[in-house]
C-alpha cells in the first residue's frame, strides 16, 4: 500500500517571497510522490549532505556516524536516554534542555557560566559540581553545552571552551554540543567559532537543528554527528534503537528539503548571510535601548535572542510589585504584547530578574511588514521596526522609573 504523509505546514508570506525557500518547497513537492518512509536515522542522500556540511566546517564525517530525526527535541531526548547518568547543564540554558533531561529519566544539574558568555560552563564550577554530585552518590555522564548560545546570544571564547573540554575529558563526560546557531553569527569575520568536537573529537556528539536557520521553522529536521571512536558507535546504536521504537523517521518531503539545505547552494548561503545580518542589526539596536534604561546585557553575537538582566533595577521593580522573573515575564509580556519568557524558564533563579528577548517580533505584526523589513537595505529605517524599538525602549525606561 502506498504510504501517505500529512500535508506540510504552509510557508508564511515572507518565506514564500524568498527564492531559496521556494526552491525548498519545490523539492518537497517532488519528494511528496515517493512511497515508503525515510529510513530511521536518515537516508543516504541526507546523511551524505550532512557529512559535506560538517566537512566544510573542519569536521570530516562518515555517513555511518550521522543520524537525522524529525526535530532537535526527539533527537536530544534519545541522546540523553542513551547516554545514561546525570546531565550537566549551563545556567542559563535553552528552555527545553531541563524538561527533556527529566523526560529521559535523568537528573539535571546546572553550572553557572563565566562572565564573558553563556552556553559553556565556568570550568572551575564544572569540576566542583561534578565532584559534589559524585560525593552525593550521583553519576555525572553528560555535559550539554552550546558555544553559540540560546538564550544569551553569545559565542564562548575558544580559551574558555578549551578549559571546559579538558575538564570534561578528565571527568569522563560525554559532551553534547548544540551548534544550531553557529551559522547565524552576526559578524562571521569578527566572531570566531570553535566547537568542542575540534578539541576533543572522540568525546563529542554534535547536534544541529535545521529548522529556522536552514529550513522553515515549521519543517522540523535535525542531524547529529557521532564520534567514530570511544562511546560514539554505542551511543549511535542506542539512539537509533530509541528513534526506531517511537517511529521517529523523517517524512521524505522534509528529508529532501533538509538534504538540499545542508548542501548549502548559493541561494542558501545568501539567505543565511542576510538572516545573520538582520539578527545582528536588530539585536544591537535592542541592546542599545536596554543599556540606556540601565539594563545589563551581554553583547549578542549570534542568533535571534538577547538576555537581559534587570538586577540593577530591583528597587524600581519592587515599587511596581515585580520581585522575581515570573512577575517580570508577566509584566513585559503584557506591555509588549508578545511572550517575554523569564529567566526561570532557562534554569536561572527567579530572583535573578532576567528575561530573554526575541528580535524577530521587532520586524512587524503582519507577514507583509516582516517581508518589507527583511527586504530592506537597512531594516532599522523601516517604520514598523523603528516603532517596535521605540516601544521596547519605553517599556524598559518605565521599569527603570524613567
Amino acid at each position: 500500500m502506498q504510504a501517505s504523509f500529512p500535508p506540510l505546514p504552509a510557508l508564511t508570506a515572507p518565506e514564500r517571497g524568498l527564492p531559496v525557500l521556494a526552491e525548498l518547497a519545490a523539492r518537497v513537492a517532488e519528494a511528496a510522490g515517493r512511497t515508503g518512509p525515510e529510513a530511521v536515522g536518515g537516508g543516504s542522500e541526507l546523511r551524505a549532505a550532512a557529512c559535506g556540511y560538517w566537512a566544510r566546517r573542519g569536521l570530516p564525517t562518515e555517513p555511518g556516524d550521522v543520524i537525522a530525526a524529525p526535530g532537535a527535541e526527539p533527537l536530544l531526548l534519545a541522546l540523553l536516554a542513551a547516554a545514561g547518568g546525570d546531565v550537566l547543564l549551563t545556567r542559563p540554558c535553552a528552555a527545553g534542555y531541563g524538561p527533556l533531561a527529566r523526560l529521559a529519566g535523568r537528573s539535571a544539574y546546572h553550572v553557572p557560566v563565566p562572565a564573558e558568555s553563556g552556553g559553556v560552563p565556568d570550568p572551575f564550577a564544572l569540576l566542583e559540581t561534578v565532584r559534589r554530585i559524585r560525593a552525593e552518590g550521583g553519576r555525572p555522564r553528560v555535559l550539554l553545552l552550546s558555544v553559540a548560545d540560546d538564550p544569551t546570544g553569545t559565542v564562548a571564547p575558544p580559551e574558555i571552551l578549551h578549559e571546559v573540554c579538558e575538564a570534561a575529558v578528565a571527568e569522563e563526560l560525554t559532551v553534547i554540543s548544540d551548534e544550531t546557531w553557529r551559522d547565524t553569527r552576526h559578524d562571521p569575520h569578527g566572531t570566531v567559532f570553535v566547537g568542542p568536537a575540534e578539541m576533543i573529537p572522540g568525546h563529542v556528539v554534535v547536534l544541529t537543528d535545521l529548522a529556522g536557520s536552514l529550513t522553515p521553522t515549521a519543517w522540523p529536521a535535525a542531524v547529529a554527528r557521532f564520534p567514530s571512536e570511544g562511546r560514539g558507535p554505542i551511543l549511535r546504536a542506542r539512539v537509533t534503537s530509541a528513534l526506531t521504537a517511537v517511529r521517529a523517521e523523517l517524512p521524505p518531503p522534509i528529508a529532501a528539503a533538509a538534504a538540499y539545505a545542508l548542501g548549502e547552494p548559493q541561494p542558501i548561503r545568501t539567505r543565511s548571510a542576510a538572516l545573520s545580518h538582520l539578527y545582528g542589526s536588530l539585536a544591537a539596536a535592542a541592546r542599545e535601548r536596554l543599556t540606556a534604561a540601565g539594563v545589563l546585557c551581554r553583547p549578542p553575537q549570534t542568533g535571534p535572542y538577547l538576555y537581559a538582566d534587570l538586577g540593577e533595577l530591583r528597587a524600581s521593580l519592587a515599587a511596581r510589585a515585580i520581585t522575581d522573573s515570573v512577575d517580570l515575564e508577566t509584566h513585559l509580556s503584557a506591555r509588549l504584547g508578545r511572550p517575554v519568557p523569564g529567566g526561570h524558564r532557562f534554569g536561572d533563579s527567579p530572583d535573578a530578574l532576567r528575561v530573554r528577548l526575541s528580535t524577530p517580533p521587532l520586524l512587524g505584526a503582519t507577514d507583509e511588514q516582516r517581508q518589507r523589513a527583511f527586504d530592506a537595505r537597512d531594516p532599522l529605517e523601516v517604520p514598523e521596526v523603528r516603532e517596535a524599538l521605540s516601544v521596547l525602549g519605553s517599556a524598559f525606561n518605565e521599569l527603570a522609573g524613567g
